[in-house]
């Protein structure tokens, strides 16, 4: 009979157990947040970007991802932050991103010696004798990102083209088709900090 009724506790344990793993979290989300008996005030999630317009015409090739340090995020929000101030979109923000990540992996560089590309510096890669602006600026995230936009707004239909298409027209690479691989970490980028 022990054996029975001990069954019977540890079945029943068993399933509030398992209720409770499955439901909890769902049950946890839906009862208000108390803080020593008094009700907290919770901000709900901001809204979603709309995914569909980060990447229109899908990613071409291989894609490619690197773990982003302090700075490189920091510097992922400030071109996010200077494509709004500019109003541009979202499609705008990961074409920015994209090739920021492929011109400097989103590192604000300086003069790197014979490892410049000529007098490119910044988070673009941009060059004071190209008239992009002077070292200081060009070393500015938001004004880099300003100069970048500005040039994205003078291609006639950049929204409908591949990215590596619209980056190369502003940035005449040597390298045009480098910018793609970046296009998908570009996206979930901008879709975890656009409305952070």
């Amino acid at each position: 009979m022990n054996s029975i009724i001990r069954k019977s506790v540890l079945g029943i344990a068993g399933l509030a157990f398992a209720g409770g793993v499955f439901a909890g979290p769902a049950a946890a989300q839906a009862a208000p947040a108390v803080e020593a008996g008094r009700p907290v005030a919770v901000q709900a999630d901001k809204p979603a970007v709309d995914t569909g317009k980060l990447i229109p015409h899908g990613v071409q090739g291989a894609q490619s991802r690197i773990d982003l340090s302090d700075e490189q995020v920091a510097n992922t929000k400030a071109i996010i932050a200077a494509t709004k101030k500019a109003g541009m979109d979202e499609r705008a923000a990961v074409v920015s991103i994209a090739t920021a990540l492929q011109e400097s992996k989103l590192e604000n560089l300086g003069h790197l010696g014979d490892r410049n590309d000529h007098d490119s510096q910044g988070l673009f890669q941009q060059r004071p004798s190209s008239g992009w602006g002077t070292v200081e600026q060009i070393t500015d995230p938001e004004y880099s990102t300003t100069a970048f936009l500005k040039g994205l707004k003078q291609v006639d239909g950049w929204q409908d083209m591949p990215l590596t298409k619209a980056a190369q027209t502003v940035q005449v690479s040597a390298y045009p088709d480098h910018y793609a691989q970046w296009e998908q970490l570009a996206a979930d980028l901008v879709a975890k900090h656009w409305n952070s």
